[in-house]
């Protein structure tokens, strides 16, 4: 079982001066965030449907990077991991593990393209 654990990070320098704390493993997303007042959410990988990777200018110069997943969780439509060291590596796995996962639980993604408002094509005989 492969497991990601990442501080978020300062843009300045990269530094984990921060009291948040992702954990990525095979079946699900931990965010854990605060240090006084604790925050956990948890997103199952299953529901992540895609993700994309931002990195600005300075994200870029210091190594890092920000993982942004889109979910069909309750809670959060958009998960982001911010300001996190291999971003790329991560955003690979999750992609990786989301389709596994989804395949594993037998979930079928449907998406509507709209059929509802295509007209009726009468073939003549």
């Amino acid at each position: 079982m492969t497991e990601f654990r990442e501080r978020k990070r300062w843009v300045f320098f990269g530094l984990p001066f921060t009291f948040t704390v992702y954990t990525i493993k095979d079946d699900m997303i931990t965010i854990e965030q605060g240090f006084f007042n604790k925050k956990e959410n948890d997103c199952y990988m299953y529901k992540v449907q895609d993700v994309e990777l931002l990195r600005s200018f300075w994200e870029r110069i210091f190594g890092i990077g920000t993982v942004k997943c889109y979910t069909g969780d309750t809670t959060d439509k958009e998960l982001y991991l911010l300001h996190v060291k291999n971003a790329k590596v991560i955003k690979d796995f999750i992609l990786e593990a989301s389709e596994t996962a989804r395949l594993k639980r037998r979930t079928v993604n449907m998406v509507d393209i709209g059929a509802d408002d295509l007209q009726e094509i009468e073939i003549e005989e």
